[in-house]
């Protein structure tokens, strides 16, 4: 039944696809189709407007049209009916692709880096653990346990040289894509993460493009889910690879 009520309208022409309103819509109500968020479906829109604040351009507004009404039920049934896409989606963890096999490692020594293949003693990883890809790693995976995380966009190591000295070492890390990725996905993982694994501090590395700002809104929409306080600072990497502001972060509120 249609009814004149209040609703999310999506500029295509402001939208530039960066995804940031996806998490903050618990409704699943907008997707990116076609390089475009888009609402998927009106009876799925609360109309309240969570998503707003959160689009760096301005292309979200709250209207009033005639529309189909709200439907909580419908809303649940396509919230099951994702999450169920996703688990049946997620890769093996045991077998299938060996990518998956958990491995912890101690970080190379000073010794080690000396002895390195030419034009590698100066670059010693500080990687301790694999997988590093976000949905690749388990909730229940051994080195997460009372871990400082490093949660990465995948852009980052790219443009930031000096990734594995200042902001890797003594942590373990989680990489991905806000844009590309299943932000539902994210956040479900790291609320089984802080949840199972309960972390020491959160660290999240994400670049300053609009399309990676939705990388610490993930982080704390788990954190709320979890009802976990785990301290959480963001650090913004300019495309030119340098720390955006002079303190080198921001804590997150």
């Amino acid at each position: 039944m249609k009814t004149i009520r209040k609703i999310i309208q999506i500029d295509e022409e402001r939208c530039d696809g960066c995804g940031q309103c996806v998490p903050a819509c618990a409704e699943g109500a907008i997707k990116i189709i076609d390089g475009k968020a888009k609402v998927i479906e009106d009876r799925f829109c609360d109309g309240l407007g969570a998503c707003l604040g959160e689009c760096p351009n301005d292309a979200l507004q709250v209207i009033e049209r005639e529309a189909e009404e709200f439907d909580e039920a419908a809303v649940e049934a396509h919230l099951a009916h994702s999450k169920k896409a996703h688990h049946k989606a997620e890769p093996a963890m045991a077998c299938g692709c060996p990518s998956a096999n958990i491995q912890t490692f101690a970080p190379v020594s000073p010794c080690q880096a000396a002895n390195a293949p030419k034009g590698f003693q100066n670059e010693a990883s500080a990687l301790t653990h694999w997988p590093v890809q976000i949905r690749l790693v388990p909730p229940n995976a051994p080195f997460l346990k009372n871990a400082d995380l490093l949660v990465l966009a995948d852009c980052a190591p790219v443009a930031y040289p000096n990734l594995h000295r200042d902001f890797l070492k003594g942590k373990v890390v989680l990489l991905g894509c806000p844009k590309f990725d299943d932000a539902e996905a994210y956040i479900e993982k790291f609320t089984a993460i802080f949840k199972t694994a309960s972390p020491k501090s959160i660290t999240t590395v994400f670049m300053e493009v609009p399309c990676c700002g939705g990388l610490p809104m993930i982080v704390q929409r788990a954190l709320e889910a979890s009802g976990k306080q785990i301290p959480h600072t963001e650090v913004i990497i300019t495309c030119r690879g340098a720390v955006m502001d002079d303190c080198g972060c921001r804590q997150a509120m």
